[in-house]
C-alpha cells in the first residue's frame, strides 16, 4: 500500500517546544508556560476554592521567541489558573481540564496512574467492527463512567472498536462537539480527563479499541481563546464552512494540533484518530499536516490509526499521506436511496439501482472521476489497489442521521426487514462495517442536531443550520415542525432507550446483529481476505467471497419475492444457508427468496457452464 512511505520516514520531534506549553507538575510545584507572538507581559493568575483570584505570577519571557515560563511553587494538580495577556484574562488553549467550561479557570491536572490494560491495536485487515457513539447520549447519564458499564455489552455484540463522537470541550451545556475549542480538555459534563484515561483503559480490558473522532479544520464560535495569544492561528483570508480557516502552514497552529493528537494517542492512550472533513485541511503545508499526525500515530506502540472523512473520493493520495482508513459515504448515499427513494439534496446524485451498489462494493466508492450528475465537475479518482478493509461502510453514522430535519435512522425509513437485509450485506462484505449506536436494536429515539448557544449566536447557529441543508424539503417546511436545536428536549429524545432491546422488532434485529456479527469473526471465509466478485440477476445483487477455506455467497434481494433457478453460475444443490436476515422457505432445486431479504450461502458446488 502506497501511504507507508509517509509513515516510515523517521520521526521528527514535533513536540519539542510544546510539550511544555499549558501547565504541567513539577517537583516543588507546577510550571506554567505560555507562547504568544505578540506579547509584553504574560502572568498566571491562580484562584481559590470559590474562585476568587489568589495570587498572579509574571511568566519571564524565555530564549525563544515568543515563549514565557515560570514555577509557582507548592501548587498542584487541581489548582484553577488563567492567563494574563497584556492585561486580557484568557483560557490557556493548552488545558487538560476545564470543570466550570470554556470561558474557565483551566484546572491544572496531574500524572495519569500507570494504565491496567495492554493497549489494543487496530489492524484493519484483522477483520475490525466500528461502533461510533455519542457519549452524551449513549446513556442516561451521558458519562465517561456511565459507558463504562456498556462495554462488555458492545464487546458480546460483536464490536471491535469504540469510535467516540468529539469531546474536546465546547460551550454550552450539550453539543455534537463538532464546534470544540479546547482542544486538550474533555467536555466537562462527560466527565474528568481521569474518567475519559478510565474509559480508554476498561475498553482495552474488555478487548476493545478506542478511536476518538478529531475536528482540526475549526474551532466553535464560542470560547476560542486562541487570537489572544496570536493572531498567526487562523488565516485572515480563506474561510471554510464554518469560519476562518486554520493556517497549518504556520507553525502556531500546527504546533496545537500535533501536541493534540500526541496527547489524545501517547498520554490518553487512544488507538486511532478519526479526521473531520480532512477535505479542509488545505492547504495542508511542506510536509503535509496529515502526514506529520501519521508520523505521531505510528510512533505508538502499537502504532495507532488514522481514519479520515474526505469528501474528495481520492483515498489514495490520503493513504499516501499516513491515513490507513477512508468513509465511504457513497456506500450510505446508494443504499439510501435504494432502500427510500429519496432524491433530494446530496441524494440527487444517486440513481440508488443495483448498478451502482455493486460498483461500490467492488470499488470502495462510486466515483472515481466520472461526471456527478446535476454537478458541472467530475468528483473522485481511481481506488485500484486500495483493499476493501480500509473503506468503512456504514447503514448510520451521526451525520447521515443527524443531518435530517427530524433525525429519521434508516431504520424509521424502511421496513424492518428490508434494514435487516441490508445490515446482514453490510456485515458480509469485505469491507470494514461502522454501526451508529443504537441500529443494532432499532432504536426509536432519533438523533437530532442539538447545541446550547445562547442570544443570537444560538438563532444563528439553527437558522444557519436550515440554510446549509435547505436543499432537503424537510429543512423547507414551517420552523415550528423542526425540533430547535437549542431546545434541551431535543437534546433528550436524542438519548437512547436500553429498555427496547427486550422486545418486538428491537430484540429481533438485536439478534440478527448479534448472529451476523459473530459470523464475521469466526467464518474462515468472512473473517479474512478473500477473492470477491460481485453481479446482477434476476433482480438480486450477489456477492461472492472466496479464499482457500472455502466459498460464500451472499444474496440480496431488496424486492419483490423472487424464486431462481441459479444465480451467480450456483444452484442450491450442495449449498448450505448460513444465515438469513427473515425465514426463509426450504429451497428443493430454486432459490427462494422473500421480498426485502438477504441470504448467506456456503457453497460446495462448482460454477455451471455457461452462468451469467
Amino acid at each position: 500500500m502506497g501511504h507507508r512511505d509517509a509513515r516510515e520516514r523517521p520521526r521528527e520531534n514535533h513536540l519539542k517546544e510544546t510539550t511544555a506549553l499549558g501547565a504541567r507538575v513539577e517537583a516543588g510545584g507546577v510550571r506554567f508556560t505560555v507562547w504568544s507572538d505578540h506579547a509584553r507581559a504574560v502572568s498566571v493568575v491562580l484562584y481559590g476554592e470559590r474562585r476568587q483570584i489568589t495570587l498572579e505570577v509574571e511568566l519571564a519571557a524565555q530564549a525563544e521567541p515568543g515563549f514565557f515560563s515560570a514555577i509557582v511553587a507548592d501548587r498542584g494538580a487541581g489548582t484553577l489558573y488563567d492567563f494574563r495577556i497584556d492585561g486580557q484574562l484568557a483560557v490557556d488553549p493548552y488545558a487538560r481540564a476545564l470543570p466550570h467550561g470554556v470561558h474557565g479557570p483551566a484546572q491544572v491536572v496531574g500524572e495519569f496512574p500507570q494504565l491496567e490494560h495492554p493497549r489494543r491495536g487496530i489492524n484493519l485487515d484483522r477483520n475490525e467492527v466500528f461502533y461510533e457513539l455519542h457519549v452524551g447520549t449513549f446513556t442516561a447519564e451521558g458519562t465517561f463512567a456511565a459507558a463504562i458499564d456498556r462495554l462488555p455489552y458492545l464487546r458480546t455484540l460483536g464490536v471491535t472498536v469504540v469510535e467516540l463522537m468529539p469531546i474536546a470541550a465546547f460551550a454550552g451545556g450539550r453539543g455534537w462537539g463538532y464546534d470544540g475549542v479546547c482542544l486538550f480538555a474533555p467536555f466537562a459534563s462527560y466527565g474528568s480527563p481521569a474518567d475519559l484515561r478510565a474509559f480508554v483503559d476498561a475498553a482495552h480490558g474488555s478487548g476493545l479499541s478506542v478511536v476518538l473522532d478529531v475536528v482540526y479544520n475549526h474551532l466553535g464560535p464560542a470560547g476560542n481563546a486562541l487570537p489572544v495569544f496570536s493572531s498567526s492561528y487562523f488565516d485572515a483570508e480563506r474561510s471554510n464552512p464554518w469560519g476562518q480557516a486554520p493556517a497549518l502552514e504556520k507553525p502556531a497552529f500546527r504546533r496545537l494540533i500535533l501536541s493534540n493528537a500526541a496527547y489524545w494517542l501517547q498520554t490518553v492512550g487512544m488507538d486511532g484518530l478519526r479526521l473531520d472533513a480532512t477535505h479542509e485541511l488545505e492547504p495542508g503545508g511542506n510536509p503535509h499536516i496529515l502526514e506529520d499526525l501519521a508520523q505521531i500515530a505510528r510512533a505508538c506502540e502499537p502504532p495507532a490509526v488514522l481514519i479520515a472523512e474526505d469528501s474528495r473520493n481520492d483515498p489514495r493520495t490520503l493513504l499516501a499521506h499516513g491515513i490507513d482508513a477512508v468513509w465511504s459515504d457513497d456506500f450510505h448515499h446508494v443504499l439510501h436511496v435504494l432502500l427510500t427513494h429519496e432524491q433530494e439534496g446530496y441524494y440527487r446524485s444517486y440513481t440508488g439501482d443495483l448498478q451502482e451498489l455493486a460498483r461500490v462494493i467492488e470499488r470502495g466508492q462510486l466515483f472515481e472521476g466520472q461526471p456527478v450528475p446535476g454537478a458541472a465537475t467530475a468528483r473522485g479518482k481511481s481506488t485500484e489497489g486500495v483493499p476493501a478493509r480500509h473503506f468503512l461502510f456504514a447503514l448510520q453514522n451521526h451525520d447521515q442521521v443527524g443531518n435530517r430535519a427530524h433525525g429519521e435512522r434508516l431504520h424509521h425509513l424502511s421496513s424492518p426487514a428490508a434494514f435487516r437485509a441490508a445490515t446482514l450485506l453490510l456485515a458480509c462484505l469485505p469491507s470494514t462495517p461502522l454501526l451508529f449506536m443504537g441500529q443494532e436494536w432499532c432504536a426509536s429515539s432519533p438523533f437530532l442536531y442539538f447545541s446550547d448557544h445562547e442570544g443570537e449566536l444560538g438563532l444563528a447557529v439553527s437558522r444557519g443550520r436550515r440554510s446549509e441543508f435547505g436543499h432537503f424539503s424537510a429543512f423547507q417546511a414551517d420552523p415550528d415542525t423542526i425540533p430547535d436545536p437549542q431546545a434541551e428536549a431535543t437534546f433528550l429524545r436524542s438519548k437512547l432507550d436500553w429498555s427496547e432491546q427486550a422486545s418486538g422488532e428491537h430484540h429481533t434485529t438485536l439478534r440478527l446483529y448479534r448472529a451476523v456479527l459473530e459470523l464475521r469473526r469466526t467464518d474462515p471465509v468472512l473473517q479474512g481476505p478473500s477473492q470477491t466478485s460481485v453481479g446482477i440477476a434476476h433482480g438480486c445483487l450477489w456477492v461472492l467471497r472466496e479464499n482457500a477455506a472455502g466459498s460464500r455467497l451472499l444474496l440480496f434481494n431488496p424486492g419483490a419475492e423472487r424464486s431462481l433457478p441459479e444465480i451467480a453460475g450456483r444452484s442450491p444443490v450442495n449449498t448450505r444457508p448460513l444465515l438469513a436476515s427473515q425465514p426463509m422457505p426450504e429451497m428443493s432445486g430454486w432459490f427462494e427468496l422473500p421480498a426485502s431479504s438477504a441470504l448467506l450461502l456456503a457453497l460446495n458446488d462448482q460454477p455451471q457452464a455457461g452462468a451469467q
